[in-house]
């Protein structure tokens, strides 16, 4: 009986290790949109992605907003995605080990634009609709996750929160477990992560989602047919987002899989609420 133990024990772990939060009820309200991946941006026409003019605009459209958080070296939440300010700034430094006032120094992709506080963007959106927030684990993930946390606790609009970093989702399940959760992966040794071969294979493959019990999985629609991600939609009632679509096409054939939709750089068919 004993050497059968590994045929039963390895699936059972495998299983265990995979298993989301298994209540997609949560994100009902979120299907009713299409989200528009840091705003509905334009960097050609001075509205760079994740700026003020971008949030404005997807609000006036009736999509859901996808956008980025990161803290400065002084504690303030500011929206913006890269580690880096050199592709959006022009500047070769880590946005962490700026201060705010720092920040204020440099325009968004050749804009008047400046990178803007999460205060700025939720006093925009004020609850019009709903929002993505993804936690970048750059610099403090932990510092990070806690200042989201006690500042979204004054927010009356509908939110969710999502991350590559499985242990900031779970932080975040520990101080908010009434918010949506979600997991974002896509196939890192495709994408060519930077981290190492063992957090790659971890991350690409859903195997912490045993801690995070994240209630969506956000999966890069390029790599949808990953062999974990497809065992996880058929075991699991999980909500399925798809990032980053750019194109009608990638829409239509994204349709067959998942449920909530993160978009860019085209305007899609309204969607009936």
């Amino acid at each position: 009986m004993k050497k059968y133990l590994p045929l039963i024990g390895i699936p059972a772990l495998y299983y265990m290790c995979l298993k989301p939060n298994n209540q997609p009820d949560r994100m009902k309200l979120f299907k009713k949109y299409y989200f528009a991946h840091r705003g509905f941006y334009n960097n050609e026409k001075k509205c760079p992605e994740n700026s003020i003019p971008a949030f404005k605009e997807a609000v006036r459209l009736g999509f859901g907003i996808e956008l980025d958080v990161q803290a400065t070296s002084d504690g303030r939440l500011v929206v913006f995605h890269d580690e880096s300010l050199e592709r959006m700034c022009g500047k070769d430094k880590r946005l962490t080990d700026c201060t705010y006032k720092e920040l204020l120094c440099y325009n968004l992709a050749g804009s008047s634009e400046k990178i803007p506080r999460l205060d700025e963007v939720l006093k925009i959106v004020d609850g019009k609709v709903p929002l993505i927030i993804e936690i970048k684990p750059e610099g403090n993930w932990k510092k990070t996750t806690r200042l989201l946390s006690e500042r979204m606790k004054k927010y009356k609009g509908k939110y969710c929160i999502e991350s590559f970093q499985p242990l900031a989702v779970a932080l975040y399940k520990k101080l908010q477990p009434q918010i949506p959760r979600g997991q974002l992966a896509s196939d890192m040794f495709k994408e060519k992560d930077k981290n190492n071969i063992v957090i790659k294979f971890l991350c690409t493959n859903l195997m912490l989602d045993f801690l995070a019990k994240p209630d969506f999985i956000a999966y890069n629609h390029l790599y949808s047919g990953n062999l974990s991600y497809r065992i996880a939609r058929k075991l699991f009632p999980v909500t399925n987002v798809a990032w980053t679509i750019q194109n009608r096409h990638e829409m239509k054939e994204a349709r067959k899989i998942f449920d909530i939709f993160i978009f860019e750089g085209f305007m899609p068919e309204k969607k009936h609420k």
